[in-house]
């Protein structure tokens, strides 16, 4: 190219790019074109013409424009970016995410990249790393250092210490809306009531076009359970950003975290109609499908998420997760070749290994099952980070400071409502069958494991940053008659969306068990169950299910058996200074005899006798916990004794389960 060609080429490429900012995007593309005509293989025209496609709502061929010139510019972050973009457009969200990895791994300022990468992790269910990311397009576009600090704080959860900084920094900025969202984050995360919000309704009086602080005050909403505006501010963010789907995939997480089945699986329709490439989404209609019993349905949803994405760890774990489903061949042969090659994502991989040690296990296979579940929490334990002892001393903490005497003077002066029932336990310990049963009946309302008594004992506890000593349990004792009932009348208020209207409803939040003492001074009329089932069978039914979230206790066999020890001596406890409150049920009783402990259970909660409890199976309400398929089911006594199959390889959590193993058989 001659000095001459160079100055007209630079002319006509700079009329495009003025053509472009104008947004006159018609004129921008034929003058493009233009200088195509004359330089095809151009990359920085071709890029120019890629992004005047996407501008012009052409996104697919601003894709596959975009994926030629990565092969060919593998180290240009923005080509990477403009590509993450276009493919969002088109619903390739998965694809997206990886293009906006590349981009941010390349340019780690990009901040429009951090930022939909932000919103398409959120679509996908990934609330940590997307908020990471969101905090990632701040730190690239925010040049005051002390908001860079308080950024890097946040990820080190040192969120009081960040609380300080920007509260400071709002003083003498206070129009900043991006730091009122931050500060709003740092507020949810410490559990802080109200503020949130009131913060993030001040930004968006200052700011009222900012999409990402809205979509954070619905969310904001939602843990408030005020669902109902959490929707309304959705419904409009869909109007103002109908492009953005991460808005109607938190409504429809909204709507089956309050019960509204039906609307989400509607809502899901609609966006998988809209989105056909969007794994995820199917993956998501395949799970409100599943709670509500349509089975056939839900697998029809996953096995469509796999075609889009087949290395879609999450979603062979759903289907394994129906406990109910078996794996076609071609299945089981596709996930040991994606285990084999261990060139998928971590969660993927470790989802796939739960998914083919279930899918060998009915399969009788029982070595080469225990191989892959081994490998699933390996892998699931280096993730989480789970310390045993520090159960072991939150465990002493609360033995040492509940005593009988203390409970005792301080009496139980909370809101004297009947209306909860409490089952407490071990994950896999046959509460869901408890909860079953006590919904069957006509006067209680079953709801799911609600996590508001949880979120009472950590705001008690006071912790604002990562490292800080927790006030609980000992505030319990400080707490004023008239603070007692307050806060049991905020349990009772923030659980009120969750019931549809029977005088008594269930909590089935099975970590409640360390918060007896404090359902006791805040609800003294409260029912509390705990499910007891043979030592080794919980233990190693939790080894081998994969949680949605939290349980990380349950990733390896010396993990869940000091935690079961814990919690065991823990109950023995509350049994000692709060006789009579806790009624334990084993779940081996009821296999052998339904009817005497249905009685029995119902008698503790002083409900009448009802047949109805006897046929549990045949009820149609929602079920979200991993056992939905099989408490559809009349009682069966084969998942009794199903650990021994795997007896030769569990001796490290034998071992250390061996004196409540000899006391739960003695009883």
């Amino acid at each position: 190219m001659t000095n001459e060609d160079t100055g007209a080429y630079q002319a006509a490429f700079d009329q495009a790019q003025r053509l472009l900012n104008d947004r006159n995007f018609d004129l921008a593309l034929e003058q493009v074109d233009a200088i195509l005509s004359v330089h095809p293989r151009d990359a920085k025209s071709n890029y120019l013409r890629a992004v005047i496609l996407r501008q012009l709502g052409r996104h697919s061929e601003a894709v596959t424009l975009l994926e030629a010139l990565v092969q060919g510019t593998q180290s240009v972050a923005v080509i990477h970016q403009e590509l993450g973009h276009a493919l969002h457009a088109v619903g390739r969200v998965d694809d997206a995410i990886a293009a906006l990895r590349n981009a941010v791994k390349l340019d780690p300022k990009l901040a429009s990249s951090w930022r939909l990468l932000g919103e398409s992790l959120h679509s996908e269910g990934e609330a940590e790393e997307a908020a990471h990311a969101i905090r990632q397009a701040l730190a690239g576009t925010h040049t005051h250092p002390a908001i860079i600090k308080a950024l890097d704080l946040v990820q080190q959860e040192h969120y009081g210490m960040a609380e300080g900084i920007c509260r400071d920094y709002l003083k003498r900025n206070p129009t900043d809306v991006a730091v009122i969202r931050l500060l709003a984050e740092i507020g949810v995360r410490l559990g802080i009531k109200g503020d949130p919000e009131i913060l993030l309704e001040d930004c968006l009086r200052l700011a009222p076009d900012f999409h990402l602080a809205r979509n954070t005050y619905a969310s904001a909403l939602s843990e408030a359970q005020k669902y109902e505006q959490a929707l309304s501010e959705i419904q409009y963010l869909e109007k103002v950003d109908p492009q953005n789907f991460s808005h109607s995939i938190l409504a429809a997480s909204i709507e089956v975290m309050i019960g509204h089945y039906e609307a989400a699986i509607e809502r899901y329709r609609v966006l998988t109609a809209r989105f056909p490439m969007h794994a995820q989404l199917h993956n998501s209609h395949g799970h409100a499908l599943k709670t509500v019993g349509r089975q056939k349905d839900a697998i029809t949803s996953y096995r469509r998420a796999i075609e889009v994405k087949p290395d879609l760890g999450e979603t062979y774990w759903n289907l394994a997760n129906l406990k109910t489903f078996r794996f076609e061949d071609e299945e089981v042969a596709q996930m040991e070749q994606i285990i084999a090659s261990d060139e998928t994502t971590n969660s993927d991989y470790f989802h796939l290994c739960f998914a083919l040690g279930k899918a060998l296990e009915d399969r009788m296979a029982f070595d080469a099952s225990f191989k892959y579940y081994a490998l699933g929490n390996n892998r699931k334990k280096e993730q989480e980070g789970y310390q045993a002892r520090h159960t072991t001393e939150e465990t002493n903490k609360l033995i040492s400071s509940c005593t009988a005497d203390k409970l005792r003077d301080v009496g139980a002066p909370g809101d004297t409502s009947p209306d909860p029932i409490f089952i407490v336990g071990l994950p896999r310990s046959g509460s869901t069958l408890l909860e079953q049963i006590l919904a069957s009946h006509s006067q209680v309302d079953g709801t799911s494991e609600l996590r508001e008594m949880i979120a009472i004992a950590r705001r008690l506890g006071g912790k604002r940053n990562r490292d800080d000593v927790s006030l609980y349990p000992e505030i319990l004792f400080d707490l004023t008659p008239k603070e007692c009932r307050d806060l049991g009348a905020e349990y009772l208020e923030r659980t009120r969306i969750q019931r549809q209207g029977a005088p008594y409803f269930i909590d089935k939040m099975p970590n409640n068990f360390q918060h007896v003492a404090l359902i006791n001074r805040i609800l003294p009329n409260a029912k509390i169950i705990d499910a007891r089932r043979h030592p080794m069978a919980t233990c190693f039914s939790g080894y081998k299910q994969l949680f949605a979230a939290g349980q990380a206790f349950t990733y390896g066999q010396t993990n869940i058996a000091e935690y079961f020890n814990d919690y065991a001596r823990l109950m023995a406890h509350w049994d000692e200074v709060l006789p009579g409150k806790v009624l334990r049920v084993k779940y081996e009783r009821v296999i052998d005899n339904v009817e005497a402990e249905v009685r029995r259970l119902l008698d503790h909660c002083e409900l009448p006798f009802e047949t109805g409890c006897l046929s549990f199976f045949d009820t149609q309400r929602a079920v979200r916990t991993a056992s939905s398929e099989q408490v559809r089911q009349p009682i069966y006594s084969g998942a009794v004794d199903q650990w021994r199959h795997y007896e030769t390889h569990l001796d490290t959590m034998k071992i250390k389960l061996a004196p409540w193993i000899s006391q739960h058989e003695a009883i």
